[in-house]
């Protein structure tokens, strides 16, 4: 078995999946693949047979450092229950992976693509999950747990039995996404195993999992190699010819760790004593192996190590990238040399076509391109930038466009595909890359000034939510003294749909901010502004904008108006294809129709829309809660006591 955990992990485009009206931007294919197992490796019956003692458990944590083989062992033992499965086995498991990287963090990306996974097994015939994803993209999600509950009842109402594994979980250190897979795990249903690979302990309930015996953990000392194990991969995989004295000797230096193993074959190619050399190993598993890296690296041709050095900026490497960023023409067919020579490169597909190093050896090699290139880091990193955009990866466009330190470039990227990022509920990340902006870039850029003020006013920080307001009317009001060149360079670039869309929503958060303050004038007089102003197919902002209005109408009693504005404020939320809104939209209504004693419309509309909701999946949702208070209520006030009690 070469070490596969040196060679796995999956991620590569697979295209658009739509659900309802919402549709979802590009996923990464190869991380929901199963990473393939190659024809040489050291079978473990001993710890396949602990994976299947467990299945009758919660969750399987394999833990334990960088190559120990941990990605490679669970591929090993899933394509064994595939092909158990093939075999008519009565026990089947479907099979559904998810390999993470730091990206994923964010808790909406994070349950998009744990969904998408679930709907990749193969033999699943149900879709799972349309009500949780529909909630995830609307531009107001409701609360995780009201997601994950969706989530859970679709999956406990299928017959599979499914085993989901989530590769990599130590680069994600996200608290969020930590609590939903607690809440998942304390209501998982019988028919899914979770199994979790990862170089660090999660911060799970693994305690309270491991007193009720629902936790099965497989840890470096169970990963292990034996010496029998290393003998079979070092002469057999590797093709080394040592002597039982050398292979145990090289096994009690290494303890048994598999990245070790295979960087000492590796760094023994050329080598006519090898005895002197294993005796000269010493020191901790890093020190051996940055010894091991300088080896190896030493021992290839100064093109390849150029290669390997450059291209170690890439999370994911294909020959077209790779071309892009080195100045070369030559990629994939140093990647295919790379692969066959074992060089700590895992295909990500079956075609060879994608590929990423093995994550200790990218850290190494990174490291060693800051010490001997550094002047190169940026030309790089705007090199990789350029090739993700012009083949539509937004995000690493982006991620790498910051890493130059290319900001204006990565202010443009970010402003371009702010409103479907902010549709599809990314929040999250796009805080964090408006962190990594200057200040004074930002407030230059409108459409960020906007992103930027939502997102202080959410977060309560309602002041400067108001200086990044004015901060966008600045770059759209040249007349002023306080006008920079920045921002008339800025207002030049904008046309007039954009400059009304930037006024609107900047009213349209004024009124929420006029809210807030229970100022009532200022909520009807920015709600009328917003509307004025926004487009007529910013529907997403333009509904947003009318629920506030009818807010402003009924806290001054003008119920007319506000039922008026609310019937309006529904008709966009149904333009718009939001659930959730249209939701909120009718509960407003509702409240409006009640007050003004229409209570068989009332009775009416609440059926109607929790029809909806159960349709839709957003059956766990607050907005569902407060409609069943209205339909009750309502009910009690009609005399109809067998409904009010049918409902309770």
């Amino acid at each position: 078995m070469v070490l596969n955990k040196s060679c796995m992990i999956s991620i590569v485009l697979i295209g658009k999946r739509s659900f309802g009206n919402n549709v979802t931007d590009p996923l990464l294919t190869t991380k929901l693949y199963i990473p393939p197992t190659r024809p040489e490796l050291v079978p473990r019956p001993r710890l396949v047979e602990k994976l299947n003692d467990g299945l009758h458990r919660k969750l399987t944590l394999i833990s334990a450092p960088a190559g120990f083989g941990k990605t490679t062992l669970v591929s090993e033992w899933v394509e064994q229950l595939r092909l158990d499965d093939s075999k008519e086995n009565q026990n089947k498991y479907k099979i559904a992976w998810f390999s993470l990287d730091e990206n994923d963090k964010d808790p909406a990306r994070f349950l998009t693509y744990f969904i998408s996974a679930l709907n990749r097994t193969e033999g699943i015939e149900a879709t799972i999950g349309e009500g949780a994803l529909t909630m995830l993209q609307s531009p107001q999600p409701p609360p995780t747990e009201a997601i994950l509950t969706s989530l859970i009842n679709e999956i406990a109402a299928i017959p599979d039995r499914i085993i989901i594994v989530l590769d990599d979980y130590h680069v994600l250190e996200s608290s969020q996404v930590d609590d939903a897979l607690t809440l998942l795990l304390e209501h998982l249903p019988p028919q899914l195993h979770l199994v979790i690979a990862t170089r660090e302990d999660p911060h799970l309930p693994l305690s309270r999992l491991r007193a009720r015996g629902q936790l099965t953990e497989l840890r470096a000392a169970d990963l292990r190699f034996t010496t029998s194990e290393a003998a079979e991969f070092l002469n057999q995989v590797m093709g080394r010819d040592l002597s039982a004295e050398n292979i145990a000797a090289l096994e009690a230096r290494t303890e048994g760790w598999i990245a070790g193993l295979q960087l000492a074959a590796i760094s023994l190619q050329g080598h006519a004593d090898t005895s002197r050399l294993i005796q000269s190993f010493t020191g901790s598993h890093r020190l051996v192996l940055d010894y091991l890296i300088e080896e190896v690296l030493n021992q290839q041709p100064l093109n390849v190590q150029n290669f390997l050095l450059q291209t170690a900026i890439l999370n994911r490497l294909t020959g077209s990238l790779c071309d892009a960023i080195t100045g070369q023409e030559n990629g994939q067919a140093i990647l295919e040399m790379l692969d066959r020579a074992n060089l700590f490169i895992v295909p990500l597909d079956n075609e060879r076509r994608w590929y990423r190093y093995h994550h200790l050896f990218a850290d190494l090699l990174r490291q060693r391109l800051k010490q001997t290139q550094p002047e190169q880091l940026q030309i790089l990193h705007r090199s990789a930038s350029e090739w993700y955009e012009q083949n539509g990866f937004v995000d690493e466009a982006i991620e790498h466009a910051l890493r130059a330190e290319n900001f204006e470039r990565a202010a443009s990227l970010i402003e371009e595909h702010v409103d479907a990022l902010w549709q599809r509920g990314e929040h999250s990340k796009l805080r964090r890359w408006l962190a990594g902006l200057p200040g004074e870039l930002v407030f230059s850029k409108p459409h960020l000034c906007i992103l930027q003020a939502w997102d202080l006013f959410t977060s309560g920080h309602q002041d400067a939510a108001e200086r990044s307001l004015q901060a966008a009317e600045k770059v759209l009001d040249t007349n002023t003294d306080l006008a920079t060149e920045t921002s008339l360079m800025e207002h030049k670039q904008l046309s007039e749909y954009d400059r009304m869309k930037i006024l609107g929503r900047a009213a349209a958060i004024r009124a929420f901010l006029a809210f807030y303050r229970g100022d009532v004038q200022g909520i009807s007089q920015y709600s009328h502004q917003a509307l004025e102003f926004l487009p007529e197919d910013d529907l997403a902002w333009r509904s947003t904008t009318t629920v506030a209005l009818g807010d402003a109408y009924s806290l001054i009693g003008e119920m007319e108006a506000a039922y008026r504005v609310r019937l309006e404020a529904l008709e966009a939320s149904k333009a718009a294809g939001n659930i959730y809104m249209i939701l909120i939209s009718s509960m407003k209504l509702a409240v409006t129709m009640r007050q003004q004693g229409w209570l068989e419309r009332v009775i009416e509309i609440c059926q109607r829309q929790l029809l909806l909701a159960n349709e839709s999946g957003l059956s766990q949702t607050v907005v569902v809660g407060w409609l069943l208070a209205i339909w009750g209520e309502v009910l009690a006030e009609v005399n109809d006591l067998d409904g009010l009690y049918i409902r309770l």
